[in-house]
């Protein structure tokens, strides 16, 4: 089972060999491609062959490429995630907007109610007002209670000056966390044979990850609460491997504890199982103790 997360920070010559990833520098290390969850080339100063990016596709290793602020800007998807992606495909394209809005409004209650536990971990009394919106979620939540529950979320995290457009080191933290995470998801969502472009509810033509950016409401959450815990003062590199190290948490799903990682496995294939089978009851969403 792959578990590890590597990450390329300086200048290095990446090639494939007999199954192992080489890294070359003035000595070569080699780890074997099935021991890899995650590989984050963070520096523009390294090179890769077109061998291993195949290797690593075929292999569904999920590839994450920064820009020269060492940010994540882009990602390895691959054309075909399983046998039968052109059946999957055709699927998606028929699902009809009522089983969507069913599966997006337990979706949204499920982040809300993800959000409300964090406040509440954290003595918040926002929680109960958190609460209250779940109740009032109508239909495809037409009444936008969660943006209207995200407002009164950072407000009691982060205080009421905060806001998420401003360029500082917690919003870099989350941003930074909330990009490897959709990752890990559009991964899934190929792996599962879908495409990560037809969304549930964000439909923006120039997003290419709108069935991601769906799926992963819930757990942002986890993300959440480790910049809470950080409450980082700068983000720089030690704050970027501490973020990574979010993947390999435990939470617990389906009855048992299982990493981050694992556990968005899970849920990505139980939310296409409840689609296929229209019945919203099949989702298994993840809990952070019994």
């Amino acid at each position: 089972m792959s578990w590890r997360t590597v990450v390329i920070s300086s200048n290095a010559k990446l090639d494939y060999q007999m199954g192992y990833l080489v890294v070359r520098r003035e000595n070569a290390v080699k780890i074997h491609i099935s021991e890899i969850e995650l590989l984050m080339i963070e520096s523009t100063a390294v090179s890769l062959t077109a061998a291993l990016l195949s290797e690593l596709t075929k292999k569904k290793v999920k590839v994450i490429f920064c820009d020269e602020k060492r940010n994540p800007s882009s990602e390895l998807v691959p054309y075909y995630g399983c046998h039968d992606t052109s059946a999957k495909i055709r699927e998606q394209i028929k699902w009809d907007d009522f089983n969507k809005k069913t599966i997006w409004t337990e979706v949204v209650s499920e982040k809300i109610r993800n959000q409300a536990r964090l406040l509440k971990e954290n003595g918040k009394k926002e929680a109960a007002l958190l609460d209250s919106y779940i109740n009032e979620i109508e239909f495809g939540d037409k009444t936008n209670r969660e943006g209207h529950a995200a407002k009164v979320y950072f407000d009691a995290l982060f205080g009421k000056q905060f806001t998420r457009t401003e360029d500082n080191s917690i919003n870099a933290s989350l941003n930074y966390g909330y990009g490897v995470i959709l990752s890990e998801f559009n991964r899934e969502i190929v792996s599962n044979g879908y495409i990560t472009q037809l969304g549930l509810f964000h439909d923006n033509v120039f997003n290419q990850f709108n069935l991601g950016s769906d799926l992963m409401e819930p757990f942002r959450p986890v993300i959440d609460r480790k910049v809470v815990n950080m409450m980082p003062q700068k983000f720089e590199h030690d704050e970027k491997m501490e973020m990574l190290k979010v993947l390999q948490s435990e939470v617990y799903i389906a009855d048992r504890k299982e990493l981050v990682s694992n556990a968005i496995k899970i849920y990505v294939k139980s939310v296409f199982d409840a689609l296929s089978d229209h019945d919203v009851s099949e989702i298994k969403f993840y809990r952070n103790e019994l």
